[in-house]
């Protein structure tokens, strides 16, 4: 392959086989497909429906929102590359691509904490649910979210992208992911991104620790409700939430704070998979396999009347 690498990197992806190429596309491709529409249709119901017009479901739909970025910042490349057999990315791609990784993996991590706060106070404070969690402090909180995450996205790019490299620009990763690009780096020229990096695995316990103790006072506090229904009926909104939690985590944590090798195994790329790829395509249907509320949205939104009363109304707005 004749790739120059002074304005860019190559990115090995999973495999250099012609065939395996072509099948890491059409499985990424699918899965894409999958994660989008899952993600748009829980989007969709939220904004149309208005018994969904709650805290819950408002920083639920901005988790769709944030899977469906996410997924797209990777995967749609990952593709190309395969189909094209060329893993180059310039560099002005791999630095929109670590701000946008990090950026919004920040935010999931912060939007996920937000929302077990939200099941806390509604489960263990709902005398105060509405004095708490009124529409303005709901959106200052999802301000406060993108606004984090982009903060975060911008230092991890500056510091990264600052630091001379020593190496070939090989990526062993199917996108630019920044514990293998500091095996590039020259030697000690990396403490600035590793301090960063801590700041932020820090910062990301600390979001870990918040989520644990508000499941630990739900919990408590469910376990003393007398109704079975009214337990289960709480543990088919908080499961969901903290399964995905616990998923997202673990993986992206297992990655990051595993000791660095000199080689990425296929076990490697499998880990990178369960924390770009898995979560937001199964986010929607854990969220809505496991929600009576949100399944009953589903069959209304998906309803021969209700479509045709959108498309009347469709109708309607371009005729004026």
């Amino acid at each position: 392959m004749n790739v120059s690498f002074k304005t860019g990197f190559l990115l090995m992806g999973f495999s250099e086989e012609r065939t395996l190429q072509i099948l890491h596309a059409v499985l990424f491709l699918i899965t894409y497909l999958l994660a989008v529409m899952g993600n748009l249709l829980i989007v969709t119901i939220i904004t149309v429906d208005q018994r969904l017009h709650s805290p819950m479901y408002y920083f639920l739909k901005h988790l769709s929102l944030l899977d469906l970025c996410f997924i797209s910042v990777t995967v749609p490349q990952s593709i190309a590359n395969s189909l094209m057999d060329n893993g180059f990315i310039s560099l002005g791609q791999c630095m929109l691509q670590v701000f946008f990784f990090i950026a919004l993996a920040s935010s999931e991590v912060a939007i996920l904490t937000v929302m077990s706060y939200d099941r806390y106070v509604a489960i263990c404070r709902p005398l105060q649910y509405e004095t708490i969690m009124d529409p303005h402090a709901c959106k200052c909180a999802v301000i406060a979210v993108w606004m984090a995450g982009g903060l975060a996205g911008l230092i991890h790019t500056g510091v990264n992208f600052s630091i001379p490299l020593c190496g070939k620009r090989i990526i062993h990763q199917f996108f630019c992911d920044i514990p293998q690009m500091l095996k590039l780096a020259c030697s000690y020229e990396f403490i600035n991104e590793i301090a960063v990096a801590a700041f932020t695995t820090s910062t990301a316990f600390v979001c870990l620790i918040a989520i644990v103790f508000s499941y630990i006072q739900i919990f408590s506090t469910v376990m003393r409700i007398p109704s079975a229904d009214s337990r289960t009926k709480v543990f088919s909104t908080c499961l969901p939430h903290l399964f995905v939690v616990m998923f997202f985590l673990s993986a992206a944590g297992f990655e990051f704070l595993r000791p660095p090798s000199d080689s990425l195994s296929t076990m490697d790329l499998i880990v990178s998979i369960f924390y770009t790829v898995i979560p937001p395509t199964l986010n929607p249907l854990i969220y809505s396999l496991r929600n009576e509320t949100m399944k009953a949205a589903l069959k209304k939104v998906l309803s021969r009347e209700e479509f045709s009363r959108r498309m009347v109304y469709i109708k309607a707005i371009f005729n004026l």
